[in-house]
């Protein structure tokens, strides 16, 4: 199928105990059917629930399995760091435990690999048990990072893929601390190509990332990728200082000409509201790319590993 002789599927979860069986029944299978050496990294980003000792579990039936569990939660984009950081293997897939992206689709992402792509990305042509809103706030994301950023990032597209070992060592040469891992699957370049398939619904348990959630993580990848909030705050200011001068200008003319007394009070209120609301959206603007600047001067460790199952390579910085 491939000229890959090595294969891992890297699944980072987060309280996945209802699932997580349920994923690897079925990711075993489509791994039985494959001719490559493959193995299957769990990444237990400090579950609260089973998950870990349902990895365990996991790891004494079926020798493929391999198991990191965190110290604590750092978040998904941590999660997938670490799990990338203790790969070595010709070929790996990013695939999420809920079953949302089925792992079916792996043949087909090896598949298209063979036609020569450092990676294949799965793009979603419909997402099923979501609200319209969530669809709606998503589809809004994607298409305001392809216009504000200058890595274009591919539309309707997660974490699932396929990347090779170049495309893999590249990622890991990235080692800036707010990390938006979709853009950074983007930044490296090589040869990308998309396979487009249909997002089920959860299996089982409830989707980790609420709204709040969500929209912290599409403030960090606007924020990673792009300067151009910051650019609007210029062009925001300018137009407030433009539209400031010509109504001051008008006033100053019709009081010079037909004598109106200038009343004043509401339209200074409205002044200085809208341009006190101006300064502070460009304040908080530049408030988040300092403290973006901030957290990388601190230059801490993106995770820690508390436990390990399986013999696993060790990642240059450990």
């Amino acid at each position: 199928m491939t000229s890959f002789q090595t294969l891992t599927v890297l699944v980072p979860a987060y309280n996945e105990a209802e699932v997580i069986d349920a994923f690897h029944r079925r990711l075993a299978t489509v791994l039985d059917g494959l001719t490559l050496d493959s193995r299957v990294l769990y990444v237990d980003d400090g579950s609260r629930d089973d998950t870990w000792a349902r990895i365990v579990a996991l790891a004494a039936v079926d020798a493929r399995v391999r198991a990191l569990r965190l110290s604590r939660n750092f978040g998904k984009e941590a999660a997938m760091t670490a799990g990338l950081d203790h790969v070595d293997s010709d070929a790996l897939v990013v695939i999420d435990a809920d079953l949302q992206d089925p792992p079916e689709l792996i043949p087909a992402l090896l598949q298209r690999a063979a036609d020569g792509f450092d990676v294949v990305y799965a793009t979603r042509a419909r997402r099923d048990g979501e609200t319209w809103f969530k669809k709606l706030t998503s589809a809004s994301f994607y298409r305001a990072m392809e216009r504000l950023s200058n890595t274009p990032v591919p539309r309707d597209t997660g974490d699932f893929r396929l990347m090779n070992r170049r495309a893999v060592q590249a990622v890991n040469a990235l080692r800036e601390r707010q990390r938006f891992m979709k853009g950074l699957f983007a930044w490296i370049g090589y040869r990308q190509a998309s396979l487009v398939y249909d997002r089920d619904a959860r299996n089982a348990g409830t989707t980790k990332w609420n709204y709040w959630r969500l929209a912290n993580l599409a403030i960090e990848g606007v924020t990673s990728f792009s300067t151009a909030p910051l650019r609007v705050a210029s062009w925001t200011g300018l137009a407030a200082a433009l539209l400031s001068f010509a109504y001051a200008a008008w006033v100053f003319v019709k009081a010079l000409i037909w004598g109106d007394p200038v009343r004043g009070y509401p339209t200074l209120m409205v002044v200085i509201l809208f341009l006190g609301g101006a300064q502070l959206l460009a304040i908080g603007l530049i408030g988040e790319y300092v403290g973006r600047t901030y957290a990388e001067t601190k230059r801490r460790p993106l995770y820690y590993v508390e436990d390990r199952q399986g013999d696993l390579p060790l990642p240059p910085h450990e």
